[in-house]
């Protein structure tokens, strides 16, 4: 459908809305296409293309949220859905115990669209397949290897944002990813290791820009390594992070407890609370004096920096933690005020034309220090080097919890050695960031995001990024994990 119908359903909608006295109002229209790629042991296994649309509309009336959405487009449909966000916010209203108000924001005019060279959805299939059967021949040629995997993923969305406060917003946004694994087999134990490109805003020279070949090679002479590394044995151990796997332990120790809804107990019935409570916020020691971590959800090419949020509140920079103090949450127009300030953090997003927009986590990142990886290693007298994602768990608080990760090396006396494996490491989250006593500097930031972040009833999945460098921990504490399998 073109811009100008959707235009013609929005005013549709907001003159309906607007006719029932709600005190605000906004409608998304959105247009989604994604493309999954997957191969597993030399072939392609799927090849999916999707399309999905559809619009919703939320209003507040009488203090209360009211939301309906549809996936027609139609003349007809959207007064009808109009007039269910109105009996629904009726409804709500009958029952609310306290009243929504949302803190303001400027009117915006804009158009935000995702810069890229290449357009993954014009590449031909033939070329992204070659690539993926390539380099699950390239893994598979190294003895030792009995599995191979590859995928290639990319999402365009077109989304039309308008309210009833005269914001117009049109999005042409896409994201792009790629990965391959390899499985190793020794003495009846399996292990595993991945190569992952972040998942980025930008078109498909990411992934011709990843040289997938050298990576497979990689990966499948480690996961032969890893499979017949000794396990770890328990105690306490220095560890250097690498920003791939910094990024799930922010993710999970700041990025969900700095969510204010989450912080004022909305989702203690589901997903839990968080231990950064709001009296906390610029007293509460989070972490060391190195440690200062940034929402940025302006930066080019991150999965946060839309332009805008499903607020139609401008994205920011704001810090979370600064200097090891805890200072700022993330927010939305209709938490914001609770905590006295004045405008929204522009964190509100929903994943679908099907769902309310609630407060997800930002590209929060952890700031880079001025050591390089050499200096943080050569510190380490005992220790563990720790790349990539595994297994993880983390109470609902988000306060005590167990990391794994993709590879391991052992530390000693300020030198890489040998592979370890089924190393788990556990703590609590104010104490763990409080260990930290180095980051690697800028030359070594990388940026790796999520784009399967769940939260809310129905549930959800947000995108977000979290950049970081190299990190040091002192004496943490690990224990023997199973083997990732």
């Amino acid at each position: 459908m073109s811009g100008s119908s959707w235009d013609e359903l929005a005013e549709l909608a907001l003159t309906r809305v607007r006719a029932a006295g709600v005190e605000y109002a906004d409608i998304r229209l959105l247009d989604t296409t994604t493309r999954t790629i997957g191969g597993a042991d030399r072939r392609i296994a799927q090849i999916r293309e999707s399309s999905d649309r559809g619009f919703g509309i939320r209003v507040l009336h009488r203090g209360a949220w009211g939301f309906a959405a549809s996936c027609i487009l139609s003349l007809e449909e959207v007064p009808r859905i109009a007039d269910l966000a109105v009996e629904i916010a009726k409804g709500s209203a009958s029952l609310a115990i306290e009243k929504v108000r949302l803190v303001p924001e400027p009117v915006h005019r804009d158009r935000v669209t995702t810069a890229c060279r290449l357009d993954p959805f014009s590449v031909p299939l033939e070329e992204q397949t070659a690539l993926l059967l390539n380099a699950m021949e390239v893994i598979q040629q190294h003895p030792g290897v009995v599995r191979s995997s590859a995928g290639l993923w990319a999402q365009r969305d077109r989304k039309l944002f308008v309210s009833t406060e005269g914001t117009h917003l049109e999005f042409s946004l896409l994201a792009v990813q790629g990965e391959c694994t390899a499985t190793a087999l020794h003495d009846g134990r399996f292990a595993c290791r991945s190569f992952n490109t972040p998942h980025l805003r930008t078109g498909y020279e990411l992934i011709r820009d990843a040289d997938f070949l050298r990576e497979g090679a990689r990966i499948a002479e480690q996961a032969v390594e890893k499979v017949r590394a000794p396990a770890v044995h328990a105690g306490r151990y220095d560890l250097v992070l690498d920003p791939e796997h910094l990024s799930l332990t922010m993710h999970e120790s700041c990025g969900h407890p700095s969510e204010l809804d989450r912080a004022l107990g909305y989702e203690a019935n589901y997903a839990g609370t968080s231990f950064l409570t709001p009296d906390k916020r610029g007293t509460y020691r989070y972490g060391s004096a190195v440690v200062t971590l940034v929402a940025d959800n302006t930066e080019a090419e991150t999965l946060a920096a839309t332009g805008y949020d499903d607020d139609g509140v401008t994205c920011q920079r704001w810090d979370i933690v600064r200097d090891g103090i805890f200072v700022g949450y993330c927010t939305n127009r209709e938490v914001a005020g609770k905590i006295h300030e004045e405008r929204s953090r522009g964190s509100n997003r929903a994943d679908s034309w099907g769902s309310v927009p609630m407060v997800r986590i930002a590209n929060i990142g952890l700031e880079p220090g001025t050591a390089t990886l050499d200096d943080l290693i050569a510190d380490v007298k005992c220790g563990i080097y720790i790349e990539g994602h595994g297994s993880y768990s983390i109470d609902q608080r988000r306060y005590n919890f167990q990391f794994g990760g993709d590879a391991f090396w052992l530390i000693e006396n300020g030198r890489r050695t040998h592979m370890l494996r089924d190393v788990v490491y556990h703590g609590m989250t104010p104490e763990f960031w409080g260990k930290c006593d180095g980051v690697a500097d800028r030359s070594h930031r990388r940026r790796y995001g999520f784009i399967t972040c769940g939260k809310g009833q129905p549930g959800q999945s947000g995108w977000m990024t979290h950049a970081a460098s190299h990190a040091r921990f002192r004496r943490i504490d690990v224990m023997t994990g199973q083997a990732k399998a």
